[in-house]
């Protein structure tokens, strides 16, 4: 017992200094990057008030995206929900807060899931979606659909993604990167499908495949250690003028099972607010062209505007 309770004092202490190296460096190096004065007029066509989409690249978009988007609704409330739940606002309200990427994860009956614990149906996801597209028709959404770990692959799924969303899919091309969105429109979705063991999507069809959504993700709780490994892996990527796939950092940490703390909110607390501070870091490391997929849990206007001033300083020709 002894033991147990002198490891936990050395994780809370390691917590409070990795924190406390986050606080110092946004203390004295500050958060301002090319575009971070600007503020969306309306996050739910944050993209179309940008300027005319002839003008915007695909590659200048930094797009806003939600961190295991389908948990608003997961588990108990106040019993499982806590240990579960990376996002408070439904599929319709985060694409409105300005969210641009989504991250499902479902299982073998088609629900969505974070791990062991299910809520609605994909189709909900689904609705939300096209019916918030159908009303803005110059925006754009990556949706990153996935096996979740541990769990089977729904029968069937690329068929059923493509006879839903059909004519609104973008088609998988290398070519599309260095598009204005002009040049897309009217198709909008940008479909991402990771299948477990099922056969990932065929090049140049209708479903994008795991690899030109990549991502760099460590299992920790220690803000600064995830801070840090993001800065490294978006350092290794190549420039986003030149690069044919999506790269994801996320402004996330993860509960850890030998920890007390294991709520995803207060966890995820300890990194949320240096959003800022990263894209400004990046900046600084002269990293800030590698920006491109930025998510976060709970996502909020400040985040979407932080993206959103970056990539109009992009189009503008400012970063």
């Amino acid at each position: 017992m002894g033991s147990q309770i002198s490891k936990q004092v050395e994780r809370r202490k390691a917590i409070a200094a990795e924190k406390k190296i986050l606080a110092d460096l946004l203390s004295s190096a500050g958060d301002q990057f090319p575009g971070s004065d600007y503020h969306a007029t309306d996050t739910s066509r944050w993209i179309s008030d940008l300027g005319p989409p002839e003008k915007l690249r695909l590659s200048d978009i930094v797009w806003p995206g939600t961190h295991d988007s389908g948990t608003d609704r997961i588990g108990i409330p106040f019993i499982t929900r806590p240990f579960a739940q990376c996002q408070s606002l439904r599929i319709s309200a985060q694409l409105a807060a300005g969210a641009r990427l989504l991250d499902i994860r479902v299982q073998r009956d088609r629900r969505v899931c974070h791990g062991v614990l299910k809520t609605y149906p994909v189709d909900a996801v689904l609705d939300q979606l096209t019916a918030f597209l159908d009303a803005r028709p110059s925006e754009i959404v990556v949706l990153e659909i996935r096996t979740e770990f541990g769990q089977e692959d729904p029968p069937g799924f690329a068929e059923f993604l493509v006879g839903r969303l059909g004519g609104r899919l973008v088609h998988q091309d290398d070519a599309v990167f260095s598009r204005a969105v002009a040049e897309i429109l009217p198709r909008q979705i940008i479909c991402v499908w990771k299948p477990r063991k099922d056969a990932p999507p065929a090049h140049g069809g209708t479903l994008w495949s795991a690899g030109y959504l990549r991502d760099n993700w460590i299992d920790t709780d220690l803000p600064n250690t995830k801070f840090e490994s993001n800065m490294k892996h978006l350092g290794g990527q190549p420039p986003v003028a030149g690069r044919k796939f999506f790269y994801r950092v996320e402004n996330t940490v993860t509960p850890q099972a030998d920890n007390p703390v294991l709520c995803v909110r207060p966890v995820t607390r300890r990194i949320h607010p240096y959003a800022r501070l990263f894209m400004s870091q990046a900046f600084a490391r002269n990293f800030g062209n590698r920006l491109q997929v930025f998510s976060t849990d709970f996502i909020d206007g400040d985040f979407v505007d932080a993206c959103a001033g970056v990539t109009r300083a992009r189009m503008e020709g400012k970063a």
